[in-house]
């Protein structure tokens, strides 16, 4: 394993990591011999809640990556999927639609478009825990910090961060009384509007408001007179209080709303396969795959989404003599909704609709000691309920039937169709449609305690455990009229009690052929009598951690730690049963006709990882710098394979790497910020994974041994920000960031030479004047590099892969009031 990481580090420009870091360092000892009154440092002090109590960024002992509130405004971050501009660690990648977003850390992220699947990454906003993408993404109001935890931390954060948490903070209500107000425009007809105003009620009350409008008419055309794709359309509205009961009591109040309704997302034919000539034969219009990031649609329907997303919470801190109390109870309701042409051509062959609705509530309790001792602690319970109500329909449209036809099958469904006594054209008629209906409930408890004991003045050793159980209850409901698909052709015909399809030459002329066709077979529903539909995992986590602080200026830490992430369910419509339960499904008399088999769930995930870390502060800069072994056990892989999600364990997945963080400021108004991560992925366990064979024919395969798709082996931020006064007191800055992930395969289940490198080049310039209006310029993607996103397999299309291109250049500018 030390072999495979040296190598990798080799490829990479780690000279330069190691000179800044020996830059940094000699400043760092050269301040050590200088008079303590020239040791004030010039960097503010971060301070952070990775370990649920505020400290120091340099003196917790976790990998972790901040993004300020100056860093998210003046870098124009609006909401979290801009964040990985920032932050190399992390990865977010928008799918089919807005609010369908995965997450990864260190590469390891799942999630997205099955609503079963609640991610390996935590996301908690004012520590309230959002369990799924739809419930995350939006444009987060007064944004205060935002921190990256890398790798699993089950013992504080619980439920599902097996592979790291993403920590939001937005400003808590001031007694002073402040407000803004921003206006914004840009390309692709961009209009923003936002603004907050917070002030004190009383000596004891403050309240805070705030919101905002973001539109614009995206910038994909359709080639076939519909509208934009990748608009924006959403709002926001969030409202605070804060009360200030006593000197010990304070509770903080949160309600917020918003609401989108955009067209997402573009779709681009990467490879064109042999049935793009029946779509074109039909008057249909495919896209060229010459230029995939042309910009165009060619869809029959406008596609459509909607999410209506509200919550309420509520956080009680009350300080007694040696301990200090910490309650977050929150309630959350999440509403989706979606309309989409799932064959991406112009033709009306397959559409999707589909619905979401989950209402959460969550309950966290923590007691804290206070006070200056060699020994402190921390123990708590977490609570979780949620129910979960989705479900989708497959349609078929007017140009089902002769997209078959011209593929050279209509011969064999009027045959079949006159043989199994069905009227001519019963087969993949319009309107016919497969409906599938979930239910889920979870609840989960944890519980956890956190140790932390000085062995000595400089050396501090933590130790954390945690107590997890989940459990978990599913139901299905289909309703099938595809008519085809309900026919067992070898059996359901007989001749003198015979079934025609075991007579020898008669299965040649057409069963083998008809059977290919025959992708959305009947479901069974369940529960029934042999799938109960319950899943009951526990698990115990632990953290254990060595802190050593050097001196001032450098902290170095130790950590072994474990994660857990529960069962996940398949809510698609190819969940299916087990193998295993065949048997017993067929002595039940349960068994459909044409049953097919593959997972109802995938099991629980199971992390560890080793780290050693250096976190060093001085007065011209930081440089932060974790080495890590990583490995997931189980993880749970969901694949689309164009009719559904493929969902299974891997056995196991791992990497070995390093990570790092800098800034530097070798003059006044002169900040670099130089970040990265260094991956070596590896697949160490993975049969049965879905792939592609030389043909680009979906095919099942064995990853052992491989690197997994998605993931880059090297991914660099670079910043350089100016600052500037102007003597009649106006502020300024100018700034460019840079983002590069090396080039990786993009998805398991597309061809290999389907990849995916970034290099993108973003910047921002800004005002503020004495008088409160500030004025700032902006632009995204200033290179226009191009890059997909995610690739997949579109439904009955063998041969074809479509993908999810970036977004190209965009660019505004902005003008606001504080007063």
């Amino acid at each position: 394993m030390l072999k495979q990481t040296s190598s990798i580090f080799s490829r990479t420009p780690l000279a330069a990591i190691i000179a800044l870091s020996l830059g940094l360092s000699s400043t760092a000892a050269i301040s050590q011999e200088t008079p303590a009154a020239d040791q004030e440092d010039d960097l503010e002090v971060i301070m952070v809640t990775a370990s649920k109590r505020p400290t120091s960024l340099q003196q917790t002992p976790i990998a972790v990556s901040v993004t300020s509130a100056e860093e998210i405004e003046q870098a124009r971050i609006l909401d979290l999927q801009d964040l990985q501009s920032l932050v190399p660690t992390l990865r977010v990648a928008p799918l089919q639609r807005s609010y369908n977003t995965n997450f990864s850390i260190r590469g390891f992220g799942n999630g997205a478009n099955n609503t079963g699947i609640e991610p390996s990454v935590g996301v908690f906003i004012d520590g309230v825990y959002r369990s799924r993408a739809a419930a995350q993404i939006g444009d987060l109001p007064r944004l205060e910090q935002v921190e990256i935890l890398s790798g699993p931390q089950s013992t504080l954060f619980g439920k599902n961060a097996s592979a790291g948490v993403i920590n939001v903070r937005t400003a808590a209500p001031s007694f002073d009384n402040q407000a803004k107000i921003e206006f914004g425009v840009g390309n692709y007809g961009q209009s923003l509007l936002r603004g907050h105003f917070t002030g004190g009620l009383s000596d004891t009350l403050a309240f805070s408001v705030s919101g905002g409008i973001n539109k614009s008419d995206g910038y994909t055309e359709s080639v076939v007179g519909l509208g934009n794709i990748n608009d924006r359309d959403r709002w926001n509205l969030r409202a605070q209080l804060l009360f200030q009961a006593t000197d010990d009591v304070t509770i903080r109040f949160i309600a917020d709303t918003s609401e989108l309704d955009e067209a997402c997302c573009t779709v681009a034919d990467i490879v064109n396969g042999p049935t793009t000539a029946a779509v074109r034969a039909l008057g249909g219009v495919v896209l060229d795959t010459a230029d995939p990031f042309a910009f165009e649609s060619a869809l029959n329907i406008d596609p459509n989404n909607t999410v209506e997303d509200s919550g309420i919470s509520m956080q009680i801190d009350v300080d007694f003599d040696t301990f200090a109390l910490t309650s977050i109870t929150a309630l959350r309701n999440n509403d989706a909704n979606y309309l989409v042409d799932v064959d991406y051509t112009s033709l009306d062959i397959l559409t999707e609709e589909g619905h979401t609705e989950i209402e959460t509530f969550t309950q966290e309790l923590r007691l804290t000691s206070t006070g200056d001792n060699d020994f402190s602690w921390m123990a708590g319970a977490f609570f979780f309920s949620e129910e979960v109500d989705t479900g989708d329909s497959l349609i078929y449209g007017n140009g089902a039937r002769p997209f078959f036809n011209v593929l050279g099958l209509q011969p064999l469904f009027e045959t079949a169709e006159s043989l199994f006594n069905q009227a001519p054209g019963t087969f993949f008629q319009e309107g016919l449609a497969v409906n599938s209906e979930f239910l889920q409930q979870n609840d989960a408890f944890s519980l956890f305690v956190n140790l932390d004991y000085k062995l000595t003045q400089d050396v501090t050793a933590t130790f954390g455990a945690s107590y997890t159980d989940d459990q978990k209850e599913v139901s299905l409901i289909t309703n099938n009229v595809e008519v085809l698909s309900s026919i067992d052709l070898v059996n359901d015909l007989t001749v003198f009690g015979i079934p025609l399809g075991s007579v020898p030459g008669i299965p040649g002329i057409f069963i083998p052929t008809l059977q290919t066709v025959q992708f959305l077979p009947q479901q069974l529903d369940f529960p029934n009598a042999i799938e109960d539909g319950k899943s009951d995992d526990s698990q115990t986590t632990y953290s254990i951690r060595l802190a050593y602080e050097l001196n001032r200026n450098f902290n170095f830490f130790a950590t072994a730690a474990t994660g857990f992430k529960a069962t996940s369910w398949n809510l698609s419509r190819d969940t299916r049963p087990f193998p295993a339960d065949q048997g017993d499904l067929s002595t039940a008399g349960l068994l459909q006709k044409n049953q097919s088999y593959g997972t109802r769930f995938a099991g629980p995930e199971e992390s560890e990882v080793f780290e050693i870390g250096m976190k060093s502060r001085f007065k011209l800069g930081a440089f932060n710098i974790t080495l890590f072994d990583q490995t997931i056990e189980g993880f749970q892989s969901s694949t689309f394979v164009g009719t559904g999600f493929v969902l299974a364990n891997a056995g196991q997945q791992s990497t070995t790497g390093l990570e790092f963080d800098s800034v530097y400021r070798p003059f006044d108004g002169i900040s670099l910020l130089f970040g990265g991560i260094i991956l070596d992925p590896i697949y160490d366990s993975f049969v049965g994974a879905s792939g592609v064979d030389e043909n680009d024919r979906a095919i099942v395969v064995d990853l052992t041994g491989k690197m997994p798709a998605g993931i880059h082996e090297r991914s660099f931020t670079l910043g350089i920000k100016y600052e500037f006064d102007f003597a009649n007191g106006a502020f300024g800055y100018v700034r460019t960031d840079y983002i590069y992930e090396s080039e990786a395969r993009l998805v398991d289940n597309v061809p290999e030479r389907i990849t995916r490198e970034v290099s993108t080049f973003n910047a921002s310039a800004g005002l503020t004047f004495e008088n409160g209006i500030s004025l700032q310029a902006w632009v995204r993607n200033l290179n226009n590099d191009e890059y997909f996103v995610s690739g997949f397999p579109p439904p009955i299309q063998t041969g074809s892969f479509n993908g999810y291109p970036n977004q190209p250049r965009t660019f505004g500018a902005s003008i606001s009031y504080s007063f």
